[in-house]
């Protein structure tokens, strides 16, 4: 008998007849003898409903009261779960975030996990009920309901199984495992029976949507054993999903790369003719920080006249901002000669632990695009990935031949 979290997100919870669908897969776990803690995330579409209704109400919603708001998506979702078990004759018990207790601090819309207090689901536990809690939601510490920020259910069903000590972390998706890249744009692309902790990271943070990065660094940390499994596949034609290890074994020596991940909600920006001085760097990207903005790729030319420019990249949907804060905040006070900006580009990346062991994948990745005539904008590097910034245009073609280039589409031995 083992203990298992699962966690299903909103597709698999999108109807009364796929929750019911859930609830059937449930029960053939529960059938096993394994004890099960179920984290939902409300049904597709939900969330997105409520958050329209908020901007129709106020342009700017209060945080606080957004996350009262929108955390009623999953509370829905756990008593129609707890109900469709129930019918079945599943003994099912639901607990919002604040029922079981997990204990955020008060970063409202965005809020960061401190603890667990896991002494009401081990009891049930013990008596044979199914727990199903809401994911995306916690509370601090004056009771304020709390939300994790967007893909925050990954989170919540990670951080259950790190607190419980389960015996595995399953996350129910619409695809069955990680793929070499996405399937719609490489339709050869392979589902991986496995991959390492560090390859999961940098595909999640380069854009890869199977998971969150929030939910495999809490996983990494707290050494999680996850696997990405599909809601969607017919009863008795269930596979194994995609393992993510924690360590390189045999088998990972034999790719050198993994996969090849993107990301189209990047936005290049750029301060030009800086004084090429110490600390020029804390004064751009300090006041980028200040505005809660994050910061990706960096670069900084070397200047010959005394100045120099420098780039750096944020997500899409905060380039307005920035651009805004560059040109009002730091262009005067660094004494920059212009701010500009491109938001019609995209980041591509190949991913692998073989990299460390095997020499030339810049070069051949550098060779690839090239001989596509595709200009590099931007390089960024890790001991496991090579990230390039090209122009969106590009993207498709990019990453249908260094998939192809790599090798990706042929079966391993």
């Amino acid at each position: 008998m083992a203990l298992i979290v699962q966690k299903y997100g909103g597709t698999s919870m999108g109807s009364p007849e796929r929750i019911r669908n859930v609830a059937r897969r449930v029960a053939r776990w529960k059938a096993l003898g394994h004890q099960l803690v179920v984290v939902v995330s409300a049904m597709s579409g939900e969330t997105n409903r409520l958050l329209a209704l908020a901007k129709d109400v106020s342009p700017n919603p209060e945080p606080r009261e957004l996350d009262v708001m929108v955390s009623t998506g999953e509370q829905v979702s756990i008593a129609l779960l707890s109900m469709a078990l129930n019918d079945i004759g599943v003994k099912a018990r639901s607990y919002t975030g604040a029922q079981v207790k997990i204990l955020t601090d008060s970063t409202f819309t965005k809020a960061r996990i401190l603890d667990i207090e896991e002494a009401n689901m081990r009891r049930d536990l013990e008596g044979g009920t199914v727990i199903i809690v809401a994911g995306f939601q916690g509370v601090d510490e004056l009771g304020n309901i709390t939300t994790l920020g967007r893909g925050g259910s990954d989170t919540s069903g990670v951080a259950l199984a790190a607190a419980l000590k389960a015996d595995e972390c399953q996350i129910y998706t619409d695809v069955d495992g990680v793929y070499t890249t996405d399937p719609r744009i490489v339709p050869e692309a392979r589902k991986l029976d496995h991959v390492t902790f560090e390859e999961m990271l940098e595909m999640a943070s380069l854009g890869s949507k199977v998971l969150q990065i929030r939910s495999v660094e809490f996983a990494g940390k707290y050494k999680v054993k996850l696997r990405v499994l599909s809601s969607f596949e017919e009863e008795g034609k269930e596979t194994l999903g995609t393992l993510i290890t924690f360590e390189e074994d045999s088998k990972m020596e034999q790719p050198i790369i993994s996969g090849i991940a993107f990301n189209r909600d990047e936005a290049k920006l750029t301060v030009l003719g800086v004084p090429d001085r110490p600390g020029i760097a804390y004064q751009i990207l300090g006041t980028i920080a200040d505005a809660n903005i994050d910061v990706d790729m960096i670069i900084q030319n070397v200047g010959h006249d005394g100045t120099t420019d420098f780039s750096f990249t944020v997500n899409r949907g905060e380039y307005p901002r920035a651009l805004k804060i560059l040109d009002e905040q730091v262009k005067p006070h660094v004494g920059a000669r212009a701010v500009v900006g491109d938001n019609k580009i995209c980041k591509v990346s190949a991913v692998g632990v073989g990299m460390r062991s095997h020499p030339g994948v810049a070069s051949k990745m550098f060779r690839t695009l090239a001989e596509e005539g595709i200009n590099i904008q931007m390089i960024s590097t890790s001991e496991i990935k090579i990230s390039v910034v090209v122009d969106e245009k590009y993207l498709e073609l990019a990453v249908r031949i260094l998939h192809k280039a790599f090798e990706l589409d042929q079966p391993t031995v």
